[in-house]
């Protein structure tokens, strides 16, 4: 065994312990932020975005170990989401974050029924959200009827798999539709990405880009980036449409320049001033992710770009920002949501943070399976 399996094999194990113990007390509680050694519960705001990510790192752990206890309390979870869709007004396009880690991941792995009624219930609603003047899907509510975020570029590939699952090529269009909008608009010439575009909900014209969870416009939100790699990537795998992966590479390129000159962590925004230095690991965790979905599809003398990269940072989390103490919730550490967040929510503990340095660890493993 070399040096890197063991150093996997190792952390593997300390997931599997670590997961086991915070099943014991979250259960099939909805996790987002620890604070103090401990994940709030998102039970009362079941609309959330975020509300999809703990099933999904049980369902990953289940399928790697054969866990049914992790799979049991993920449906019970995924039971608990019904009410988002009796709740309706709060959802908008992050119902594929919500419905493809906990009822399409539940269908693909053991046939549900159930489940997969719920994935195409909530693909129906993210295909009902789609401007055929500007081609575009909007992701939130309000008065925000021309908004896109770069974050919908994960939440499409629940269209894509209802195509798959209803032999029904509409939700691919929509997809398709709207992920050449985000790559056109969103996606910049030299690889970095805008968090926010602003279209004309009336005409489809682009108004401005903006900032939004990075520093400011014209900045690099740095889990922007992350989202733009692993949702062209992922594209790329439902359609083999040459484009989305070669944009995933050009944004990857980019992280990887970025993130060498910060010791493989990436700072919240890579284009923020100096001062403060703030980090956000889980835009290294989903991104490794993405690097390794790049490595699937590309010639053999490529791969070793994106998969060294994404084990740098995957391995810099294990090393020096993850917390394996059975005792407190959250494996990976500084993780950040916003640039502007209150000081109580920089560089803490967050679920996805953790789903994604999961995924990318059984990626590397072989042990994991299509969720996305």
């Amino acid at each position: 065994m070399t040096a890197n399996q063991a150093w996997l094999e190792a952390t593997y194990q300390k997931i599997i312990a670590k997961v086991a113990a915070e099943r014991e007390r979250i259960g099939a509680g909805i996790p987002y932020i620890s604070k103090d050694g401990r994940y709030d519960d998102k039970s009362n705001d079941i609309t959330w975005w975020t509300n999809g990510f703990w099933g999904g790192l049980l369902w990953q752990l289940n399928h790697a170990t054969g866990d049914e206890a992790a799979a049991e309390t993920a449906r019970g979870l995924e039971t608990k989401l019904d009410q988002a869709f009796l709740e309706f007004k709060g959802l908008h396009h992050d119902v594929g974050f919500m419905w493809l880690p906990t009822a399409v991941a539940d269908y693909r792995l053991t046939g549900s029924e159930r489940s997969l009624q719920r994935g195409l219930h909530a693909a129906e609603l993210l295909a009902g959200r789609y401007n055929p003047r500007g081609k575009f899907i909007r992701s939130w509510n309000r008065d925000r009827a021309g908004w896109v975020i770069i974050d919908s570029m994960f939440n499409i590939q629940l269209l894509y798999w209802a195509t798959d699952a209803l032999k029904d090529p509409r939700f691919k269009f929509i997809a398709d539709d709207h992920a050449h909008t985000v790559m056109e608009n969103i996606v910049r010439p030299d690889g970095s990405v805008a968090h926010i575009a602003v279209f004309d909900p009336n005409t489809g014209a682009l108004v401005e880009t903006l900032g939004g969870q990075g520093y400011g416009v014209g900045s690099s939100w740095s889990r922007g980036q992350a989202w733009a790699i692993s949702g062209f990537a992922l594209a790329y795998a439902h359609t083999h449409e040459a484009e989305y992966l070669n944009t995933a590479k050009k944004v990857a390129n980019y992280f990887i320049a970025n993130v060498a000159t910060t010791g493989d962590v990436p700072l919240v925004d890579f284009r923020a001033p100096a001062e403060p230095v703030l980090l956000d690991t889980s835009a290294s965790a989903c991104a490794a992710c993405g690097m390794l979905e790049i490595a699937k599809h590309v010639p053999a003398l490529e791969r070793p770009l994106y998969v060294n990269a994404a084990t740098r940072m995957l391995k810099a989390i294990a090393d020096h920002h993850a917390d394996w103490d059975l005792t407190t919730d959250g494996i990976v550490q500084d993780a950040t949501p916003a640039y502007h967040d209150a000081q109580s929510e920089l560089e803490r503990p967050l679920i996805y943070g953790d789903y994604y340095f999961v995924e990318g660890i059984l990626r590397l493993l072989g042990k994991d399976f299509l969720l996305w």
